[in-house]
């Protein structure tokens, strides 16, 4: 019932939300004298800080209308291009001109680990001056009817099939983060069957490929618990009125918890700082608004899907240890012989740690040397692996010369096999 006290508890708050942000606009309104005064600036923050910590903050926009292509900006449009049940897949089309050659193709696959696509904005941002983008749009799992299902580890795999399927020969596919591991499965399933439109590249980004290498504070979680412990605490049923009503789901809420519990002190600083912005009203609480209007947007994810990577990928390792299965199936890495992989890590990272991605190296045996790069990342930490400055000045450009490089269309010149640090390795 935990779910349902949550929702209760969010309904019942809801008119003193709408009172307290009314009040806020009179307090804030430059036509009032006392906004000018710093008590009525502190009864507006007090105000804006009380709404924001008890709405619900919906799924944020991609919001990308332009890139700049050479010395000039193009416009984008944003379109759904396929679409199933708990996926839908977006294509940032460029308006480019004609006599511009064909940029590499590049299928961003993003975490379903709580937080929607979004949050790669930087991401999309970074690659789509040089690159036709293409990213998974997943759906919160609370919208999605029982009528439509269950979507479990083998899904989300079929999932990227189809995807890769669908956009055709010579793809390039990005996973960050927690989709590693699937897609990872879908390349050696595609390979394994010799499917021609297997993906010309893959590139994993901060990825739990083999969580026994320098386990973090999550990987030591899952190895502490049992999967039952993970079944009986954090899986819940929708409540009405949701379309999902019923169905078992790992509640954003929840998610969101564990995120900020990691970090709970800096959260805290944060919104402190926030607070003393808003009372000196000197124009810098925009970028907290702007972070936390997207970091707080969660969404659920379905219940089998949620237990089988907490199995398969943090408690079992079964990908490493060449046991994972799909659809009764073992999937083996080493049938990988004509997908060019490249892996980035974060120094810093305090999520999938240093090594656990560089993992797929290993494993992949069969990649031809000339085919595979990894990359280490100074100074960042899991957010900075696909966002940021670094990710724009360092990253981002490694990532397209892979892709232009390992282009099924393109000739290769060679390229440096390892980079860490900056330096060739």
């Amino acid at each position: 019932m935990f779910y349902q006290l949550y929702e209760l508890n969010h309904a019942a708050m809801a008119p003193f939300r709408a009172a307290a942000d009314i009040m806020r606009f009179a307090y804030a309104n430059p036509l009032n004298p006392f906004s000018h005064t710093p008590l009525g600036r502190t009864m507006a923050a007090s105000l804006e800080m009380f709404e924001r910590t008890t709405r619900r903050y919906g799924k944020p926009e991609f919001g990308l209308k332009h890139t700049t292509i050479g010395d000039k900006t193009v416009s984008v449009r944003e379109e759904v291009v396929w679409s199933r049940p708990f996926c839908n897949l977006l294509h940032f089309a460029r308006s480019v001109p004609a006599a511009r050659g064909n940029d590499p193709r590049i299928l961003i696959v993003a975490p379903m680990s709580g937080h929607y696509a979004t949050l790669l904005r930087g991401t999309v941002e970074a690659l789509l001056p040089s690159a036709d983008i293409y990213i998974t749009d997943w759906i919160d799992a609370r919208m999605v009817p029982m009528t439509e299902g269950t979507f479990d580890f083998d899904d989300y795999v079929d999932y990227v099939i189809e995807m890769l399927h669908f956009l055709g020969h010579d793809t390039h596919v990005v996973a960050v983060c927690q989709p590693s591991v699937p897609v990872l499965a879908a390349a050696a399933v595609m390979e394994e069957a010799r499917d021609p439109l297997s993906p010309a590249s893959m590139t994993l980004m901060g990825g739990p490929i083999d969580t026994r290498i320098n386990p973090t504070a999550v990987n030591k979680l899952a190895q502490e618990r049992s999967l039952q412990w993970f079944s009986d605490n954090v899986i819940m049923n929708v409540p009405w009125p949701q379309p999902g009503f019923m169905r078992p789901v790992y509640p954003g809420f929840l998610q969101l918890s564990g995120f900020m519990s990691m970090n709970l002190d800096r959260h805290l600083v944060a919104h402190k700082e926030f607070f003393m912005h808003l009372v000196k009203n000197d124009g810098e609480p925009e970028r907290h608004r702007d972070f936390y209007d997207e970091y707080l947007a969660v969404m659920d994810l379905t219940a089998e899907f949620y237990l089988q990577t907490v199995e398969e990928v943090f408690i079992k390792h079964s990908l490493p240890k060449g046991e994972l299965m799909h659809r009764g199936k073992r999937v083996d890495p080493a049938a990988i012989r004509n997908v060019a992989l490249l892996t980035v890590e974060g120094e810093n990272d305090d999520i999938s740690g240093v090594g656990q991605t560089k993992a797929a190296q290993t494993i992949c045996v069969n990649i031809p040397e000339d085919m595979r790069m990894h990359y280490l990342q100074p100074d960042v930490g899991h957010y900075g692996v696909f966002n940021g400055s670094r990710f724009r000045r360092e990253i981002a450009p490694r990532i397209i010369d892979f892709v232009r490089q390992h282009s099924r269309s393109a000739v290769k010149p060679p390229i440096p096999r390892v980079i860490k640090g900056g330096r060739t390795g």
